[in-house]
């Protein structure tokens, strides 16, 4: 293969991978879903080897499993990986927020609350969770920790499923944006102990969140074990 040939291959493969982990992520390829490699080189309009070498890494990051003779299928969701990124962001988070209590300014303050008007004009269920992502990249931001933001999106990739689908059950989407601004009045009064109370409940929230649609539909969980499936396709419950 040529370097040409080969640097093709490589742009190939990241750009598939890339679009499959964003479909996995936002559950527009569901919990549990079958994977066709021939359906997917065929929407991507690549071959099929790009596919297949992503959907090796995406097995090294517990989004999907593959099994011999059976296919690939889009992994459940596991609460185990889901507390363990909740464990990362909430340690970056709350440490950046001891910082923001001293660093904040009033623009600082005004950009996190045109975020959450924002937030309160919206009901569609995309757009608050990009708002959402925005709101936490900026309040890390105020504490001086805004690179750190990569640290937690590259953790987060089991969390977020988990996190889309508390939103897509949430009855109220401003409710989470009254959790949001809690944190910024309690920044604004410089009062860290209260921001960081506030913060913290609203990043535990998912686990609530977790227990009750796990109820109502727990086909979408894992327990723990990786079990041979059969094919047939899995809706997200909404």
């Amino acid at each position: 293969m040529t370097s040409a040939g080969a640097a093709k291959r490589g742009s190939n493969r990241e750009r598939v991978y890339a679009e499959l982990r964003r479909r996995i992520v936002t559950l527009e390829l569901a919990p549990g879903a079958s994977l066709s490699e021939n359906e997917l080189a065929a929407q991507l309009s690549v071959s099929r080897t790009p596919v297949r070498e992503s959907l090796i890494l995406l097995a090294e990051e517990g989004l999907v499993h593959i099994f011999p003779k059976l296919g690939s299928f889009v992994a459940r969701i596991d609460p185990e990986r889901v507390a363990d990124a909740q464990f990362v962001r909430e340690a970056i988070e709350l440490a950046s927020i001891a910082d923001a209590e001293q660093l904040v300014d009033e623009p600082a303050i005004a950009e996190l609350r045109e975020l959450i008007a924002a937030q309160n004009a919206t009901t569609d269920v995309n757009t608050f969770f990009e708002l959402d992502e925005q709101f936490h990249k900026s309040l890390l931001a105020v504490g001086g920790h805004g690179s750190a933001w990569r640290t937690v999106v590259g953790a987060k990739a089991h969390l977020d499923r988990a996190r889309r689908l508390g939103i897509m059950g949430e009855s109220s989407l401003q409710s989470l944006a009254c959790e949001h601004a809690a944190v910024v009045d309690a920044l604004e009064a410089r009062d860290g102990e209260r921001a960081a109370a506030a913060l913290r409940t609203h990043l535990r929230k998912v686990f609530t969140d977790i227990e009750k649609i796990r109820d109502r539909s727990p086909e979408l969980f894992s327990d723990g074990t990786v079990t041979r499936p059969t094919r047939r396709v899995v809706a997200v419950w909404s």
